[in-house]
């Protein structure tokens, strides 16, 4: 049997990525996209739909979002379809759709002072927690280092690509 799990979608971020640990130590982002869909009816009004879709990245590639993006930033994702299910604690069965991130790029203006060529890293809240003890540390760029992230698309190790 054949199949192909495959989704692209652009839209912006409707909070702030939301970093967590695994008991592994491995980086877990969340992040909610919301992605417009415009269109005309027949007597001419312009109508809008708005789709919320959750997505979920591991690894470097987390730690990247969470560092660069923030609420209202655009980003486009590429990833597969993944169904979750789960007992609520008032033993009830949920489930949900949600995008697994193989790979992003960023959307639109650099931020900042516009001569770094990409996204200078988002200001932090005060509120965010600090990663778990022996969890991974990350300093601030040095010695006049570009603060923007490495250049292009963010791949998962393994991804594979289908050219056409």
């Amino acid at each position: 049997m054949a199949s192909y799990n495959k989704v692209i979608l652009m839209g912006n971020l409707t909070q702030d990525p939301q970093l967590s640990y695994l008991p592994s130590q491995t980086p877990v982002c969340e992040i909610r996209l919301a992605v417009n869909h415009r269109w005309r009816t027949q007597d001419g009004q312009q109508r809008e739909d708005v789709c919320f879709i959750d997505c979920r990245s591991y690894g470097k590639q987390a730690e990247v979002l969470n560092q660069y993006m923030r609420k209202g930033r655009p980003l486009l994702v590429e990833g597969r379809l993944q169904f979750d299910q789960w007992e609520a604690q008032d033993g009830q069965k949920r489930s949900k759709h949600r995008v697994f991130i193989e790979r992003f790029s960023f959307v639109g203006a650099p931020q900042g002072d516009g001569q770094s060529g990409g996204y200078a890293p988002a200001p932090r809240p005060q509120s965010q927690p600090a990663p778990a003890a022996g969890g991974p540390q990350y300093a601030p760029p040095m010695n006049g280092a570009p603060s923007e992230p490495p250049g292009g698309v963010y791949d998962e190790p393994g991804g594979e690509d289908i050219p056409f």
